[in-house]
């Protein structure tokens, strides 16, 4: 299996903060609305096309994003699943997206609150970019995440939805438990963390920095 990371990648991917990913300067998903996110600055940005996991405040804010014409290139698949592990009953539905283009494929979870089905676990797997969430309490935690990622089999894992030095929900865990988990279960290395508003390392070239 080839690194993802190593080699070429076609497709650009920019980390907005939370949950908030742009793909090419043309899909954003999950934006969040202002004020929703402490200590997250209000967001604003362009794309040609916006998808929301739910409609929650920290991932619908459709009105932070201005449309710019042209059509969107991505492929989208909506994955029907669980914002939580009573079947919607706590926090009702989310849709998992399955986003392909050029050959690769990347899935993001949105606010996944339980292990997917076998129906679900098919759709996302072997996938090029896994954007996962890790924080727990509102969504799946680091153990279930990292249990997701063995059982997916993704080349590159991108955590999400997690607690930072100068942001996120007092109630969600930082990245820090997630990652020792990952050392030791032996798939850190497909890990790629970085901060919002930055880029996957060597995104243009393809080269890992």
């Amino acid at each position: 299996m080839n690194d993802v990371l190593t080699g070429e990648i076609k497709m650009r991917i920019e980390y907005l903060g939370h949950a908030c990913f742009r793909l090419d300067d043309e899909l954003v998903i999950d934006p969040y609305k202002d004020g929703s996110v402490p200590g997250l600055s209000d967001l604003r940005v362009s794309a040609k096309k916006v998808i929301c996991s739910h409609g929650h405040a920290d991932h619908s804010g459709v009105e932070c994003v201005e449309i710019v014409p042209g059509e969107c290139g991505f492929e989208i698949l909506e994955v029907p699943s669980f914002h939580d592990d009573r079947e919607g009953a706590l926090r009702g539905p989310n849709t998992i997206f399955v986003i392909t283009k050029n050959g690769e494929k990347l899935v993001h979870l949105g606010d996944l609150g339980h292990f997917p089905n076998e129906e679900q676990l098919k759709a996302i797997s072997e996938a090029d970019y896994l954007l996962i969430p890790v924080g727990g309490y509102y969504t799946i935690d680091a153990e279930m995440a990292v249990r997701i990622c063995e059982a997916c089999q993704p080349k590159c894992i991108i955590p999400m939805h997690y607690r930072t030095d100068y942001s996120g929900y007092p109630e969600i865990a930082t990245v820090d438990e997630f990652m020792r988990l990952a050392e030791k279960r032996g798939i850190s290395d497909k890990i790629k963390l970085y901060e919002r508003n930055t880029e996957l390392s060597g995104i243009q070239n393809g080269v890992s920095e």
